[in-house]
């Protein structure tokens, strides 16, 4: 068991929460059961998996451990007090894995997601469960996003960062070939479409922007058509999270009545 916190392993799960670090070494720290477990499901087997005796404690953990184990993983004993050090949550649930960044191979989605300016880490988590959600083929952060494998990001994502197709970091340069022969559509607080008369049954981009200001003015120049939620009473704008899921599950429920519209014409 480990029980120093200047143990070379927890000092370099502890450097992990640098984003330098991260992308320099590919690499990120997951933590709690939930997302562990979503990620062996996806196929992936941590780098390094350390627990407590309080940890495997709880049956799934026990269950994580003994999968784990099965594969030739190695599974390091730490104390609490390690764990705590570690851990980037203030009560950590005596779990915590160490994963390379998932290579996800793309494929041509009918409807990608592109974030510009999402600073919150909390929005950015959420978007990307939804997006796996909704069925969203792909998704790529803009430079000025907040970044994709941080922690915070991480946790709130609830696995879909090991399912889910996803180009960190990109410069609307990289960007640009990818959006040819596609619909691009930017999400608007006022002023624009309304989003369910929109038709996203057709190969579509959306770009959101960031809580503060929107997308950026590269961003407004790519977009065709800008769409809105209507808003009723005295709320003049919603949550960026939120406003993503509505836009995203209108897309999935066009694509749901297109496909039974073609089945029963077949």
């Amino acid at each position: 068991m480990i029980t120093s916190t200047t143990n070379r392993k927890v000092k370099y799960v502890r450097s992990l929460y640098r984003r330098p670090v991260r992308h320099r070494e590919g690499r990120f720290a997951v933590e709690g059961v939930r997302v562990i477990e979503e990620m062996v499901e996806a196929g992936q087997e941590p780098v390094f998996f350390f627990c407590t005796e309080t940890g495997v404690a709880n049956p799934r953990a026990q269950a994580l451990v003994e999968v784990l184990a099965s594969l030739g993983t190695e599974v390091v004993p730490v104390s609490e007090e390690v764990m705590l050090f570690m851990a980037d949550t203030k009560t950590p649930q005596g779990i915590l894995a160490v994963a390379a960044f998932p290579q996800i191979e793309p494929v041509e989605p009918e409807l990608s997601l592109i974030l510009d300016g999402v600073r919150d880490p909390g929005n950015l988590g959420t978007i990307l469960r939804t997006a796996e959600a909704a069925g969203v083929g792909g998704v790529v952060t803009l430079r000025g996003t907040v970044d994709v494998f941080s922690p915070k990001v991480v946790r709130g994502g609830m696995g879909a960062h090991f399912r889910l197709p996803i180009l960190a970091d990109r410069s609307w340069e990289e960007v640009e070939g990818a959006l040819e022969q596609r619909q691009i559509l930017l999400a608007d607080a006022a002023g624009g479409t309304l989003y369910d008369q929109v038709d996203w049954t057709v190969p579509t981009a959306l770009i959101v922007g960031g809580e503060a200001h929107g997308a950026g003015r590269k961003a407004r120049g790519f977009a065709a058509e800008r769409v809105t939620i209507p808003m009723q009473g005295s709320a003049d704008s919603l949550n960026v999270a939120v406003a993503t899921s509505v836009m995203l599950f209108e897309a999935a429920r066009q694509g749901r009545a297109a496909s039974l519209a073609a089945e029963d014409g077949g």
